[in-house]
């Protein structure tokens, strides 16, 4: 299948061309279609992908048959959970839109919001969006959604994960019910599937890869560690290995800060970036490390969640993660567009634990390479009963009758008898009306 029988316009063909895409992705492919027609999607679909082309170019083409949006109204609304995410949808909007007459801008919170309400005066085909900041410009009267055309949630489940479920509800209620709505997701857990109840109407259900894998094309292994011996060990990797591009992730946003400056004293270009950082210094960081200039971006994984960077070769997990799942994530960002990559995780004997969930979710025990000099005090276990599903709790069995036919039912004539209660200390009562008693005679 190529592009051109997925019945996108001339101009739209041309900016894919530009970009040396030829054939869709299977995301793309499945979702194109769905989207074009009209009809309400859910995507399960890891990132990188190519889940973001898979739904802003049919957006695109049908933007073209409407009318232009009116003053402060946005045809399209895109929600991601991070800011860099947001920067990169719309990059993906402009990159494919550079040939058409149409509209878009990306509000995010972090930097000053007049001059993202002057941009909304004029109203905009797409906009992309945080939950947070839309809000603000919402109650500011900076936009509004009479003329909404389309929902789009973008990565669903992360957007749960931080905690923006009450945001998204107070957005989907201020929309006209009439709209097409698209929800794209790592996996359809429970939750996601709760939150789409309310918002999408018989979705198309698009899957193109099994839920909680890792792709074939990155190498995966473990330096076992002890804590303290981890920043000597990741720079030893750096320096013996000549690694020129390496994304290293870090648990807490002040472990982030203090091993990039640990790194730059040793002379390499690190940078960090967390929540803690104004949207100006992780956007000039993203950038300067896709340039090269600094070799290693140390994040954590709200931060780098929704991070394109294309041939990234290396990816560190410094700190393992404490959802399984976000393993998965974090490793995505390299092996991409059929390159090779390779996950390398510092492991010490506290994380045993979050190693096995890891080994347990994507069903793979992970090769343990020790490294001379840093051999751990604790040595990590490996165990082959991690490939084991786990085994479903029994419920537990009913108590039997007692004799007095009673069963434990929750009824409450089987509340235990309340335990009388003790007679109060007569004695001491006693000696306190006659010292009363003799008060009064005096």
């Amino acid at each position: 299948m190529h592009f051109d029988s997925l019945a996108l316009s001339d101009n739209i063909l041309k900016a894919i061309k530009e970009q040396g895409y030829q054939t869709p992705s299977p995301i793309q492919a499945k979702a194109i279609p769905a989207v074009l027609a009209g009809k309400d999607v859910m995507a399960a679909a890891q990132t990188g992908t190519g889940k973001t082309a898979g739904f802003t170019l049919p957006i695109l083409e049908n933007l073209l048959k409407g009318l232009p949006a009116k003053v402060n109204q946005a045809r399209v609304l895109i929600l991601t959970p991070t800011r860099e995410l947001a920067a990169q949808v719309e990059a993906s909007v402009t990159t494919y839109g550079k040939y058409l007459s149409l509209t878009s801008a990306v509000v995010f919170g972090g930097v000053k919001i007049n001059p993202q309400m002057i941009k909304l005066r004029k109203g905009v085909d797409i906009l992309v969006a945080t939950p947070g900041r839309l809000l603000d410009l919402y109650n500011q009267n900076a936009i509004r959604f009479e003329q909404l055309e389309v929902l789009v949630l973008d990565e669903a489940d992360r957007m749960l994960d931080m905690g923006f479920i009450h945001d998204i509800k107070r957005i989907i209620a201020k929309l006209p019910k009439k709209r097409q709505n698209l929800m794209f997701s790592a996996t359809f857990s429970d939750q996601i599937r709760t939150l789409a109840k309310g918002i999408v109407n018989q979705p198309v259900e698009i899957s193109v890869s099994p839920p909680n894998t890792t792709t074939k094309s990155v190498t995966q292994w473990i330096h076992p560690v002890d804590k303290k011996k981890k920043p000597e060990l990741l720079l030893h990797l750096i320096t013996e290995n000549r690694w020129k591009q390496v994304l290293v992730f870090s648990k807490t946003k002040h472990g982030a800060n203090k091993l990039t400056r640990y790194l730059s004293e040793f002379g390499l270009n690190a940078a960090a970036i967390h929540g803690n950082k104004s949207q100006g210094a992780r956007t000039k960081a993203l950038a300067e490390f896709k340039q090269g200039t600094v070799k290693i971006l140390v994040a954590t994984d709200i931060a780098a969640r929704g991070l394109d960077i294309d041939q990234l070769p290396h990816v560190v997990n410094f700190d393992l993660p404490q959802v399984a799942e976000d393993y998965v994530h974090r490793i995505g960002r390299t092996g991409r567009a059929g390159k090779t990559g390779q996950a390398i995780s510092l492991v010490s004997a506290d994380e045993s634990k979050l190693l096995k969930d890891i080994e347990r979710l994507t069903q793979q025990i992970l090769e343990r390479k020790l490294v001379d000099g840093f051999e751990p005090t604790h040595d990590l276990s490996q165990s082959d009963t991690v490939l084991k599903p786990l085994k479903p709790k029994k419920p537990k069995k009913p108590k039997q009758p007692n004799k007095f036919g009673q069963g434990n039912h929750g009824n409450d004539s089987q509340k235990k008898p309340e335990k009388r209660r003790k007679p109060k200390n007569t004695r001491n009562q006693s000696r306190q009306n006659t010292a009363k008693s003799f008060k009064g005679k005096r």
